[in-house]
């Protein structure tokens, strides 16, 4: 368990550096489109949680701590948009179109308005 926890960890610290420059690096040089660096990395993100999948579904021989540390860690310090995005894909996959729809309305509407209820408790 110990392992598994140092290989997140480690993969937390690089996918938080990676955010952490890109962030940095799109305010310092186009600081009026700001979101794009928010954009970009969840865009990366989930091309590589696919791309991940699908080759650790392939290599069950890789070891859990790395594909822990590549997905929880990493990808998971990245954004957690790619993980939303392939819950979603897998949910259309299996036939549960209603449930992914529902899944994807709930996220969003519900991230937005939890967002929105935050900055006004922080208003009182």
């Amino acid at each position: 368990m110990i392992r598994m926890a140092l290989a997140v960890a480690a993969g937390g610290v690089v996918g938080t550096l990676i955010r952490f420059g890109v962030a940095n690096w799109v305010n310092a040089n186009w600081p009026r489109y700001f979101y794009g660096a928010t954009l970009g990395v969840n865009l990366l993100g989930c091309l590589l949680i696919g791309y991940l999948y699908m080759v650790f579904l392939n290599r069950p021989d890789i070891p859990l701590e790395i594909r822990s540390g590549l997905v929880v860690g990493l990808l998971g310090a990245l954004t957690t948009f790619s993980t939303f995005s392939l819950d979603t894909l897998r949910l259309f996959e299996s036939g549960q179109a209603g449930v992914a729809l529902g899944y994807l309305a709930l996220s969003v509407g519900g991230g937005l308005l939890a967002a929105w209820l935050g900055v006004s408790l922080a208003r009182l």
